[in-house]
């Protein structure tokens, strides 16, 4: 078995860089090397301002930064040097072509492929760390294979990540389990072995899996298949209680105690968003259909629906409880990452919150503490968000640098991310600066507590999956409205627009 010394990580995003400075702290004695064609992104990893948010992960790179573990743009040199070479490259949703829409885009993998093969001699071990599809691991193989270069042998294994952004460095801490794909060969077996060797510094070997490649390639999108599945469906129930009179909260507690179902991802919010659920679930639904597996993959794609149905529906509610026009209103939109405690924005709900806002002429005034203003507007900006006019993002989006300043003349105040601080907010100072009626809409379900409270103020509260009944009874009832409509019998004349 190979005794590891040098571990190389090519891609220093989310997934790499995180990985390999837990892996450093944890190795004292492995030198790791990130590396990165994108110099800018490498400039940042080598500061104090870290190109990604994670909670715990500044103190762990400023630990081990410069003793063991080192970021370069130099790849080749990195490659030559390790024994170990992890692949931590995106692996896009093609949007072109066969495939366009589902499959993953693997040309940044074939890209790495090749490179290692030029550049390395010697015996090395090749990780898939980035989320591929099924089979994957043989692409690298066969371009390895065809290397003229009479010393260079190799084994490629697949290691997914199973991060939760926002405790992925608790997560790399103290794992659930390491799953390590590799061939059942008895060199395979060695490399598995030198894999399994660097992790086991800190994981118990227990919490060490091992199968071949392709269960492991598998294991990961069915993983992240059955969260987003989870979540579906508790919003699913949402949009029920909140016809029926039912809380979304109660029920997801009452299920959840059920230790058969359990707890975790029954949060009904106005959506899952991230890198991995939506293009995972969507890789996992192309190769149902090149395998004919019509009926599996129409399974898959009704998680996606629901979801795009969650977001569709959230921000037709705002629009109906503002007397069914949202034209030249201003709206507050707090959070704009795609979950807490990170600076993520791929997939976010909130950006899908905010194209149907700018498509029914809303202007919206956005604030996050950890998206910076620059990658606001490049969401809002991309052609499936805007359109072919860009620049009305400019013409209804402001980005502000405090929650405050946002809910300045607004007429409703919508909450998109579950940042803690927003449970903490002078409600009060907020109310008086906003015009009246004023509406929050929770879509997190993060003032759960403090509803009664916002209606003493005299907020009129909106919240997924529930109807928050009003203080006093100024409403008529109506069964077919929705609740916000019920709540307020105030004449549009009176309105302040």
């Amino acid at each position: 078995m190979v005794q590891v010394k040098n571990i190389c990580c090519i891609g220093a995003g989310y997934v790499g860089g995180p990985t390999c400075t837990v892996i450093a702290q944890m190795c004292p004695e492995v030198t790791v090397t990130v590396v990165d064609i994108n110099e800018e992104r490498i400039r940042a990893w080598n500061s104090d301002q870290l190109p990604i948010y994670e909670p715990g992960l500044q103190d762990v790179v400023d630990f081990c930064r410069g003793k063991n573990l080192f970021f370069s743009t130099n790849i080749n040199e990195a490659i030559k040097k390790a024994d170990i070479i992890f692949i931590s490259v995106n692996t896009p949703t093609k949007t072109f072509g066969m495939g366009k829409g589902r499959a993953a885009d693997l040309k940044y993998v074939e890209a790495c492929a090749r490179q290692i093969a030029d550049v390395a001699d010697g015996y090395k071990i090749v990780v898939e760390k980035s989320t591929v599809p099924v089979r994957a691991a043989e692409i690298i193989r066969r371009i390895f294979k065809t290397s003229t270069k009479p010393n260079l042998s190799f084994q490629v294994l697949s290691n997914p990540e199973f991060l939760a952004e926002g405790t992925a460095i608790e997560n790399l801490k103290n794992p659930d389990r390491i799953l390590i794909g590799g061939d059942e060969t008895p060199a395979g077996q060695n490399a598995i072995a030198a894999l399994s060797e660097v992790y086991e510094h800190w994981v118990p070997k227990s919490k060490i899996i091992t199968t071949n490649t392709w269960s492991s390639e598998l294991s990961k999108l069915a993983a992240n298949a059955f969260l987003a599945q989870r979540i579906s469906s508790i919003n699913s129930i949402s949009a029920l209680c909140e016809v029926t009179g039912a809380d979304v909260g109660e029920v997801a507690h009452a299920i959840g105690t059920d230790q058969r179902i359990g707890r975790p991802f029954l949060q009904a919010s106005i959506g899952f968003g991230g890198s991995c659920f939506q293009k995972d679930i969507l890789n996992l639904i192309y190769i149902c259909e090149t395998l004919s597996l019509h009926e599996v993959a129409l399974y898959w794609q009704q998680v996606l629906d629901i979801n795009e149905y969650q977001r569709r529906r959230f921000a037709s509610r705002i629009v109906n409880c503002l007397f069914n026009t949202v034209a030249d209103k201003k709206i507050a939109l707090l959070g704009f990452a795609f979950k807490k405690d990170t600076g993520d924005t791929r997939e976010s709900s909130s950006i899908y919150v905010c194209k149907y806002l700018m498509d029914e002429g809303a202007h919206l005034a956005v604030y996050d503490p950890k998206v910076k203003k620059e990658q606001i507007i490049r969401d809002l900006s991309h052609p499936a968000i805007s359109g072919d006019n860009p620049e009305r993002v400019s013409e209804l989006v402001t980005i502000t640098s405090e929650p405050y300043a946002a809910c300045e003349n607004t007429h409703a105040l919508v909450i998109c991310t579950e940042w803690d601080l927003f449970k903490d907010l002078d409600y009060e100072r907020i109310y008086g600066k906003m015009l009246k009626p004023a509406f929050i809409f929770d879509g997190r379900r993060v003032l759960d507590n403090l509803h009664k409270r916002l209606q003493q103020i005299g907020f009129q509260v909106e919240t997924i999956g529930k109807k928050v009944n009003p203080v006093s009874s100024l409403v008529y009832r109506a069964a077919s409205k929705p609740a916000c409509q019920e709540q307020d019998p105030t004449p549009a004349k009176k309105v302040k627009i």
